[in-house]
């Protein structure tokens, strides 16, 4: 039974808590966040819907404006041929026929600018112009070039005589008719300018020229790969709009989601990542400075029980001493002394602990084999020993000789002590080409693998009495001043457990 390990099952419950307590505070900011991010989407949308609405209905209104000048321009064509007819009915009519019908009819024309010529070119007459018939009588140049815009009208004389009439659209139309071009472009750029800060492409049918775009950049739009994959984009997320636009035909509108709503979709998944790398962040450096404070704590506790054994080794040296001159047995006196250099070896382990140790080649199998023999003469006849070692062969690797042995020895005690002073203890040392390795296998209770790792904390032990530290302490040796790793390899219940160490052959 493990003892002091209730104060590892509540800490590790307070981290489950605190877990649990993060998790949900960031899921009810997940979905506090979410649930905002879905009214501004749908508001968004809705402003989407009045926009679209907005453009098929200026559509509708500017095709229906482009279709109203289409009919009086036909009209006035109309007006023009019954003009030229008037004219060559009035010529043709006899001295007795009544011509007023007709007199009427020319003079109708007050707005509709004309020009007559003969087959030379030659101007006859004109109505409704801007130039001077005096200065003005061949239909060339200027002249010609406005009055070219419809086709001629033929108008036939007595015999073969035949004259031309040439006619262009009337002030009020011209007027007109640049009203609505500027209407057109400005419904053209309304698409755009009245978006709601959404990204818009106004192409032809083929997708491929645009007619125009908002809120993108406009030079990557020249770029073919990304005009096709945006509107790709956009069509995925809503379906495009067609509409007739007025001198360019069927168009069709792409667009999507605001860049403000896409930042929203992913504002909760980027302000979880900044929390949790804050707080990983935060947990590194807390962590850092416990190790820190604990480790300063070992520091002073080492040297200060380093400091503590000094003084009476000192004075039990000078026992020894009192002790052969007074001629006590020198067997007495040896074992006295080899407990005293006993105690010397602690005290230098625990002064060692406080600052880097220095570490040499050493042949493992030896330092192995000695340590085991300095403890079977300290230990039970009932607990066997077993080393197992390549013969005639060094098994060699960096370390100190005096923080290593301790390792050992502390191994070595701990599987005496679940085994309750009676089995067996093997101790198997092989390499590799970078490593070696030392199993150290007892024959005692076992451990659970959930306690592999909470073995090594401090306080934890399987004694009535005791700190348990001695593994805490082996930890630290092997992985902070060893560069190496500590671990139980395995471990069966009732039937023994085995301890690695591995250390590196070069650090």
């Amino acid at each position: 039974m493990l003892r002091n390990l209730n104060i590892y099952t509540r800490k590790r419950r307070w981290k489950i808590l605190l877990f649990a307590a993060a998790m949900v505070i960031f899921a009810v900011s997940l979905w506090y966040i979410d649930s905002i991010t879905k009214t501004i989407a749908t508001d968004e949308r809705n402003k989407i819907r009045l926009w679209v609405d907005a453009i098929d209905k200026k559509a509708s209104l500017v095709n229906a404006t482009d279709l109203f000048f289409a009919k009086i321009r036909e009209e006035e064509r109309k007006k023009v041929e019954l003009w030229a007819n008037a004219n060559e009915r009035l010529i043709q009519a006899g001295y007795n026929e009544d011509v007023t019908f007709y007199l009427d009819i020319i003079k109708s024309n007050t707005t509709i600018p004309v020009i007559q010529t003969d087959e030379k070119g030659n101007i006859n007459l004109a109505k409704n112009v801007d130039f001077d018939l005096s200065t003005v009588k061949k239909f060339e140049g200027q002249v010609a070039k406005d009055f070219s815009a419809y086709p001629r009208i033929e108008i036939n004389y007595f015999g073969n005589k035949k004259n031309y009439l040439y006619y262009r659209d009337s002030k009020l139309f011209t007027g007109l008719r640049d009203v609505l071009d500027k209407q057109i472009k400005s419904f053209i750029s309304e698409i755009v300018t009245n978006a709601p800060s959404v990204p818009v492409i106004v192409t032809d049918l083929t997708r491929k020229k645009v007619i125009t775009s908002g809120n993108l950049d406009s030079a990557a739009i020249r770029e073919g790969n990304f005009l096709q994959n945006t509107i790709t984009q956009m069509e995925a997320q809503n379906r495009p709009i067609e509409i007739d636009i007025p001198g360019h035909g069927r168009c069709n509108v792409f667009y999507k989601d605001s860049y403000l709503l896409t930042q929203l979709k992913y504002f909760p998944y980027i302000q979880f990542l900044i929390i949790g790398v804050f707080l990983f962040i935060a947990y590194l450096l807390f962590s850092t400075a416990r190790r820190s404070e604990q480790n300063q704590v070992w520091l002073g506790m080492a040297r200060e029980t380093a400091h503590q054994l000094g003084t009476p080794l000192s004075s039990l040296i000078a026992w020894v001493e009192l002790l052969r001159l007074k001629g006590v047995d020198e067997s007495v006196v040896t074992e006295v002394m080899k407990d005293i250099k006993r105690l010397e070896m602690i005290t230098e382990r625990f002064a060692k602990i406080g600052s880097p140790p220095k570490l040499d080649d050493d042949d493992i199998c030896r330092v192995v084999r000695e340590s085991v023999d300095y403890l079977k003469v300290r230990t039970s006849s009932k607990v066997s020993y077993q080393v197992n070692c390549p013969e005639n062969e060094a098994i060699v690797a960096p370390i100190n000789l005096h923080l290593f042995e301790w390792v050992i020895e502390n191994l070595c005690k701990n599987a005496i002590d679940a085994m309750s002073g009676t089995g067996s203890i093997v101790i198997d040392i092989t390499e590799d080409e970078t490593n070696v390795f030392i199993d150290v296998t007892d024959t005692g209770k076992g451990l659970p693998k959930s306690k592999f790792k909470a073995i090594f904390n401090p306080g934890i032990t399987t004694k009535k009495v005791g700190w348990g530290l001695g593994l805490t302490l082996s930890e630290r040796i092997i992985e902070n001043y060893h560069s190496g790793r500590i671990f139980v390899k395995s471990s069966t219940i009732n039937k023994g457990t085995t301890f690695r160490i591995a250390l590196r052959k070069q650090i």
